[in-house]
């Protein structure tokens, strides 16, 4: 009976590890499809209810209009911050000069910045009632108007002075990793430094640039705290709007669209990438960080980083000093006249005032695990599927990150207003479970991605033989994967918790009345002018993403610092010893590798 089942199964070409993959990989598809994909075709099908008028003039009115000025904004964004963040990239990874390791930190800042309050910070420091058209007006006698940032050109600052990390860490770690033997090969061969760049240098960095490209036009699409605050009647704006006055039909038809135009856009930057291979044959030679020399270049080069610092410092500068204002007391000065520690105290002393952080951090910290937990099983599964359907699969889980935030909210409202077998009974709406619910289809693919990498540095050799010791396949993944790939974890799953902890695009739809998030509570603050409150509320928010953001950088370049080295830096050379015979008398030792916004209306 034995060989009998052997045979059998030797016919089918399974194996007990691909069947164990097939019985894990049923759970997570019915997740998937019961909190992502379903949701997705209950828009569509809702946004056809009644015919298809939502769409026939949708492309002639204000969507249409809408829709353009968002697909402009985005690729306007691309460029700007494309220019930005790749200059910087290379400024600081090929060069060193006085104020480079001050600004390599403080180059990770806008990342710290939270959505909301961080475009709060923009409009008190560009917008033409701000503290820089006020000072060169006072001091320049420059008309505020014509030096501030409004409307279109507010929002592209924002974006353009908050995305450009996404260009600047795929760049700068793509030239980190770049074969600096093929650039001297090329320049030995009479290229110019500029032909060079062109053609070696700039298609081995494609990957690298549509990886920022992709991640800022996502981004950019699913903007609506800066159109918010600059009055820009994007299409995120259109959705709100839509949801707002009860048009659910409409709203579902703009979330459609919004979404068929994400999707379409991240196909083709992966069909774009994939047109060639971008890798080298080499084995690779590290680069060399050129010393710039000379008392004038370097006094220049001190005093451009110094520039550099202050323009990326200002608007947490301003979230900061806002949060040490009494309301009411910053009118037409160019910096608040009077200061209190009030708003913070009110925040730990006020149950009220403290229950949205406690909302927050509660709602986040739940779909942290759930994005933990489901992320590294898709992970696992997706890395070692062998049959047809990976790439489905994959798709799948990263189909949220091509959604805006609005989306994802409006399809949730969609799909669990009501029940029904498709959503197996579950009404949401009105209830606080709707908040990790959305947190956790918005971020799974950040734990998903780090997860991802993680496991790809495994080799599955080390699964194969914990079983071939006779250890269960649960037992090998507790065990053995998940240990080897905690660092991936951890950091994904600390980047999930604290994008909840401040996400808003979707809360603002989605969030039942009497439990606001803190990224809501924020908003409703600036519209009752306390502005004060507000930014105290985002300070400690943007000291936690800020620490966040550290601890992620420690655990995904563990040697850089800290422990790590000071563990490297204790630990002696060693040299493995042979399995039979005594060491070679020649052999050495081998060390180890080391004022108020416009148009604003609270949120009811």
């Amino acid at each position: 009976m034995t060989g009998l089942a052997a045979r059998l199964r030797n016919r089918s070409g399974t194996t007990s590890s691909d069947r164990f993959i097939y019985w894990l990989a049923i759970p997570l598809v019915l997740i998937l499809l019961l909190y992502i994909v379903i949701p997705m075709f209950a828009t569509a099908r809702t946004s056809v209810d009644g015919g298809m008028g939502n769409y026939s003039g949708f492309f002639g009115g204000n969507s249409g209009r809408a829709l353009g000025l968002s697909v402009g904004i985005s690729v306007v964004s691309v460029i700007t911050t494309g220019v930005i963040g790749t200059a910087l990239a290379v400024l600081l990874t090929r060069f060193d000069f006085p104020g480079r390791n001050v600004l390599r930190l403080f180059a990770m800042l806008p990342m710290a910045l939270p959505p909301l309050i961080g475009a709060v910070s923009f409009y008190f420091l560009y917008a033409e009632s701000g503290i820089l058209p006020r000072f060169l007006a006072q001091y320049f006698g420059a008309d505020p108007g014509a030096v501030s940032a409004n409307g279109v050109l507010g929002v592209l600052l924002v974006h353009t002075m908050t995305m450009y990390p996404y260009f600047y860490l795929a760049v700068s770690s793509g030239l980190a990793g770049s074969d600096a033997s093929m650039e001297e090969a090329a320049l030995n061969l009479g290229a110019s430094r500029f032909t060079m760049w062109r053609t070696v240098l700039l298609p081995m960095l494609t990957p690298a640039l549509v990886s920022g490209a992709l991640l800022t036009f996502m981004v950019s699409m699913a903007s609506f705290t800066a159109p918010q605050f600059y009055n820009v009647q994007t299409l995120t704006m259109q959705i709100v709007a839509s949801r707002t006055s009860g048009a659910y039909e409409l709203a579902a038809a703009q979330s459609t669209v919004l979404s068929v135009v994400s999707i379409l856009f991240l196909l083709a930057m992966r069909w774009y990438q994939n047109r060639r291979v971008h890798r080298s044959a080499s084995k690779g030679t590290p680069q060399a960080v050129k010393v710039i020399h000379g008392t004038l270049p370097r006094l220049g080069a001190g005093l451009g980083s110094t520039l550099l610092v202050l323009i990326l410092m200002a608007p947490a500068a301003v979230i900061v000093l806002l949060a040490f204002t009494v309301d009411g007391s910053w009118t037409v000065q160019i910096l608040p006249s009077q200061y209190t520690l009030g708003n913070f105290s009110r925040i730990f002393t006020d149950p009220s005032t403290l229950r949205p952080i406690l909302v927050s951090s509660q709602m986040a910290f739940i779909a942290m695990i759930a994005c933990t937990v489901v992320g590294v099983i898709a992970s696992w599964v997706v890395t070692r599927w062998k049959g047809p359907g990976k790439g489905l699969l994959d798709v799948m889980v990263m189909i949220p990150w091509a959604l805006p935030g609005t989306v994802v909210g409006v399809n949730l409202v969609t799909a669990f207003a009501s029940p029904s077998p498709f959503n197996l009974g579950q009404v949401l709406i009105g209830s606080l479970w709707i908040l990790p619910v959305a947190y956790f289809v918005r971020f799974l693919p950040l734990v998903f991605r780090s997860a991802n990498a993680a496991l790809a540095q495994i080799d599955p050799s080390v699964e194969e033989a914990a079983r071939n010791l006779g250890a269960g396949h649960w037992r090998v993944l507790r065990t053995v994967t998940v240990p080897l790939m905690y660092r991936g974890i951890l950091a994904g799953a600390l980047m999930a918790f604290i994008q909840g902890f401040g996400e808003y695009v979707a809360s603002v739809v989605i969030y039942p009345a009497r439990f606001a998030p803190l990224s809501v509570e924020i908003y409703n603050r600036i519209y009752s002018n306390e502005f004060g409150t507000a930014a105290a509320y985002g300070t400690l928010q943007m000291g936690l993403i800020l620490i966040v953001l550290i601890i992620s950088q420690r655990l995904e370049n563990p040697g850089s610092g800290g422990i790590a080295k000071m563990l490297k830096r204790r630990r002696r050379p060693t040299v493995e010893t042979p399995l039979v015979g005594p060491m070679p008398p020649t052999a050495t030792p081998l060390p180890i590798p080391s004022s108020a916004a416009p148009d604003l209306k609270p949120v009811k």
